[in-house]
């Protein structure tokens, strides 16, 4: 767990650095049938919330947790990213992530193998699903540089 959470604290770091450096036409460039960068961010603010809740969730909840897939595009949408001041929601996303690393910093060992419930039926433990979310965020960082 070490490793991907010093991963992560270095991505939330330098990126949110970066983010700020980018004008607000090449944030906003939305090409056919994606999301722009802006909308990108805007996805990873939505991920970050529902993360916090099921990182936290899981440690009072029923084992196994169930985990609750969310409608992505609905939410960037909804949530209108894409008119959105961009320093907020470099703070936005900043902030949950900053907290998500406080729970990661602070979680019992035992936790680690708590089972998570899939909607596909298939089963995964915390430690997966805390560096998967760390894979994820690296991933459209990835895409938001290109």
């Amino acid at each position: 767990m070490q490793n991907a959470i010093y991963k992560f604290e270095k991505l939330l770091h330098e990126n949110s650095e970066y983010l700020k450096s980018l004008d607000n036409e090449t944030l906003e460039n939305k090409p056919p049938e994606k999301w722009s960068k802006k909308e990108i961010l805007g996805h990873l603010v939505d991920s970050s919330i529902h993360n916090l809740i099921r990182f936290t969730e899981i440690n009072y909840l029923p084992k196994p947790y169930h985990h609750r897939p969310y409608n992505q595009k609905d939410l960037v949408n909804i949530n209108q990213y894409q008119t959105m001041d961009m320093e907020e929601l470099i703070q936005l996303w900043y902030s949950i992530n900053k907290q998500i690393i406080r729970l990661l910093k602070s979680v019992d060992e035992k936790a680690l193998d708590y089972e998570i419930l899939l909607s596909d039926g298939s089963m995964i433990n915390l430690d997966f699903l805390m560096k998967d979310y760390v894979e994820h965020l690296e991933h459209h960082i990835n895409q938001i540089k290109k």
